[in-house]
């Protein structure tokens, strides 16, 4: 099965071969493909590659948005759960507070699952001084809880980042599919009308990477 690159390939050798060859020219000319024609068939193998590197280009953002994001979130991760084990012991025998900071049941795996239990804990450590007071003693200080937010807060930008890149590298993949089709369609009927215009000239043929049936 044909790749993008031997796709790509093969158009770039018979467009460029024809736009260089005069006398490839003067058999084709008559058959609608003067060098006009080729020169636009040439803007359209120019597009593909524009939208190829793009495309490429853009998931490798993507993928770079993503280990931010991971890393971020492995980050805050790390002192969340430190906190929710200190938070556990503090408020063994309070569930008020086992309530407030959602320290029953597991941790959420999801990002959007996991966040809102973070989300929880913080805010609620935030805005209860009796809380603030029950950990306070293990070293978490409203300074720190003040930091620990600030690192949320990374954590969401980072988020909203990559779903940035994902939804521009998916359009960006579109956009390369979309041009491919139209020079690939282009190609097809040049190479349908050379065979037709170059059918007693194989060398010519040859010559635009069209192989000649045995």
């Amino acid at each position: 099965m044909a790749t993008y690159n031997d796709l790509l390939n093969a158009a770039q050798v018979a467009i460029d071969s024809a736009l260089s060859n005069p006398e490839i020219q003067v058999f084709l000319t008559p058959f609608g493909y003067p060098p006009e024609e080729l020169q636009n068939g040439r803007t359209l193998y120019e597009a593909a590659i524009a939208a190829f590197q793009k495309q490429k280009e853009n998931y490798a953002d993507q993928f770079g948005a993503s280990a931010t994001l991971d890393q971020l979130r492995e980050d805050v991760n790390k002192t969340y759960i430190r906190q929710v084990k200190l938070a556990r012991i503090a408020f063994k025998d309070d569930p008020v507070a086992t309530a407030k900071l959602a320290l029953t049941g597991e941790r959420k795996r999801s990002f959007t699952g996991w966040l809102g239990q973070v989300q929880q804990f913080y805010a609620a450590l935030a805005g209860d001084k009796r809380l603030q007071q029950g950990l306070a003693r293990f070293g978490v200080t409203p300074k720190t809880i003040e930091q620990d937010q600030a690192q949320i807060q990374l954590v969401m930008e980072a988020n909203v980042a990559r779903e940035t890149e994902k939804g521009e590298a998916q359009q960006s993949t579109k956009d390369r599919d979309s041009a491919l089709d139209d020079l690939l369609e282009w190609h097809s009927d040049f190479v349908a009308i050379a065979r037709i215009a170059l059918e007693e000239k194989p060398k010519l043929l040859e010559t635009l990477g069209i192989l000649i049936a045995s």
